[in-house]
């Protein structure tokens, strides 16, 4: 159905609920948005925060590279 295929579809296949998804997507949502912050700061002062993004981004990599494979 539609509502399965829209909802449930990439969940399963990641071997998650639709509930763990939504936790896994949201916290990792966050995570990029904090990236987001430090390259910010990172811009504007370039003394501050030098690697914390890239670290941040990398760990999220490893973490979802071979998800779902």
């Amino acid at each position: 159905t539609m509502i399965t295929r829209v909802f449930l579809s990439h969940p399963r296949h990641v071997n998650e609920t639709y509930a763990e998804h939504a936790v896994f997507a949201s916290g990792f949502a966050l995570r990029l948005f904090l990236a987001g912050g430090a390259a910010l700061v990172h811009a504007v002062i370039p003394c501050l925060f030098e690697r914390t993004a890239s670290r941040m981004i990398a760990r999220m990599y490893a973490q979802t590279s071979n998800r779902g494979a």
